[in-house]
């Protein structure tokens, strides 16, 4: 861990910081749903995240800016709880695992949306949402794999698209200048 956080630059922390502030931001503010159900593109940031830093460094950042959002803006669903903070984590690693330092392909983001559309948003984020209103997996799970099935494609179209945009490739290439 302490290799990890020599390496960051300043420049690093920098733009670490300014997407945590966009997460936050687009979590919070451009997201929309019900209680058990939200629809929300923080993906995009997260992906970012751990394309440009990593597995571990994307993970951390994306579980701070779950923890900042929450503590400055309050959370969504009564509070703070560390299962969504770990869902956080895990996205971003599972981006960080598939493309950091790697070609990004169809079947790599097929892969990577898959894993964290089925198993961390539709499983574990259903489990943590059972714990906090203390209700049935199985009563809210049907509606969410619904919408998470629908985010798929989305996510999919989505995240080809911001991989091959040119502005965003230069500023990955100026990140990996260190």
């Amino acid at each position: 861990m302490n290799n990890l956080v020599t390496k960051l630059t300043t420049r690093d922390i920098t733009l670490l910081g300014l997407l945590i502030a966009m997460d936050v931001v687009v979590a919070r503010f451009l997201s929309f749903g019900v209680w058990s159900v939200r629809v929300s593109l923080t993906f995009v940031i997260v992906f970012f995240m751990a394309v440009w830093f990593g597995p571990l460094v994307g993970g951390i950042a994306a579980a701070l800016a779950d923890v900042v959002g929450t503590l400055l803006l309050g959370g969504g669903l009564g509070g703070y709880f560390a299962g969504f903070t770990l869902s956080a984590f895990l996205g971003a690693f599972v981006y960080g695992i598939f493309f950091y330092n790697k070609e990004v392909t169809f079947l790599r983001i097929l892969g990577a949306v898959l894993i964290n559309v089925l198993f961390v948003d539709a499983i574990l984020n259903t489990l943590w949402i059972t714990w906090l209103y203390d209700t049935s997996f199985m009563s809210i799970f049907p509606v969410r794999i619904l919408k998470e099935l629908l985010m798929i494609p989305i996510q999919i179209i989505l995240l080809s698209i911001v991989s091959r945009n040119a502005v965003l490739n230069t500023l990955k290439n100026h990140v990996k200048l260190r």
